[in-house]
């Protein structure tokens, strides 16, 4: 495997400046949601998957289809039903003739998810058969179809929403998919001032598309300087005990003991120290710190903790049981 060579100041400079460009870019067409819009991107340079909550309303397709538009990227949107197959998103083999010949064969089409950007929309409302079929394209970026396998564009970007409050008629993840996301995205509704600016942005002339200001390439260069990020070792040794005490047993904390039914699993620390990686290039570090832990421990642990009967009795949710994790077990002190 060849080594990324390490970036210049010069070179981290510029690409800096073009990622103050594209939330500048997506800030056209999205009014506030600042935290959103940085832990969309966390999870890109981090190189995994979003799971998108909020009610209908709050510009999640918008928010995704100006990151497409601002990268010059290929988005794709399915709108995920009960009657949803798996070929509908990965794609069908088409028996074609050669009118020439007379000789037949079958021609794999391609489908929705052979794309750069995914949008899969209200992807609870799915039977698990067809939730299932995004796994191998989420953790491996390819597809395997009567026995080939087909590779999937870079970089390769899978946004998933749900609606937190309707649940009749939907098929909740399986914590197997579920730990495939990188991040679990939570939208809230706009204050005041950001929703009036969104009355005046929406019902007056036409909104122009943001013009593009990276290209795919360079998404998968900053990817790679991700994983190049330090890590000091005080700060992975806590992060892996933040993941393991999230695992019910006499030495985890009260809050864990009282509330959780089942834990974090190892994936919850990759996907936290990438994040934290992510983060720090995003604010212009190569080096990661506690700040970025704490800022990203909710994103990344919401859905990996699944919580008890107590837990839902009292009205906890996963966000107050991080909030207490992270107060039991305190950052170390800067090195």
């Amino acid at each position: 495997m060849l080594m990324t060579k390490t970036p210049t100041e010069a070179e981290i400079a510029g690409k800096l400046q073009r990622l103050s460009q594209l939330r500048a870019a997506i800030g056209q067409a999205i009014v506030g949601q600042d935290e959103v819009v940085e832990q969309l991107l966390i999870g890109l340079l981090a190189g995994g998957h979003c799971l998108i909550e909020g009610v209908p309303g709050l510009g999640k397709t918008l928010l995704v289809r100006t990151l497409g538009q601002a990268l010059s990227l290929d988005f794709r949107r399915v709108q995920f039903t009960p009657d949803l197959m798996p070929s509908d998103i990965l794609g069908t083999e088409v028996l074609e003739e050669d009118h020439g010949t007379g000789h037949r064969h079958f021609r794999f089409q391609q489908g929705p998810v052979f794309t750069n950007l995914f949008l899969a929309d209200e992807l609870n409302r799915t039977p698990p058969k067809t939730q299932a079929a995004l796994l191998e394209a989420m953790q491996e970026h390819q597809v395997s179809y009567a026995g080939v396998t087909h590779a999937l564009a870079e970089p390769f970007f899978v946004l998933a929403t749900q609606n937190p409050l309707e649940q009749a008629g939907t098929y909740p993840l399986p914590e197997a998919q579920l730990d495939r996301f990188l991040l679990n995205i939570r939208v809230g509704y706009p204050t005041a001032e950001e929703e009036r600016a969104i009355l005046a942005l929406t019902t007056g002339g036409t909104i122009e598309a943001p013009k593009a200001v990276m290209t795919g390439a360079d998404i998968v260069e900053l990817q790679k300087w991700v994983r190049q990020a330090h890590v000091s070792d005080g700060l992975l040794t806590w992060i892996t005990r933040l993941i393991r005490a999230t695992r019910p047993g006499p030495d985890a904390p009260s809050a864990i003991q009282d509330y959780v039914r089942w834990g974090a699993g190892p994936r919850a620390g990759q996907a936290l120290v990438l994040a934290a990686k992510a983060r720090a290039l995003l604010h212009g570090r190569l080096a990661a710190t506690r700040e970025d832990v704490v800022a990203l421990a909710a994103p990344v642990l919401r859905h990996r903790i699944l919580l008890s009967f107590a837990a839902e009795a009292e009205r906890k949710t996963t966000d107050d049981v991080v909030a207490a994790l992270l107060a039991a077990l305190p950052a170390p002190a800067r090195d």
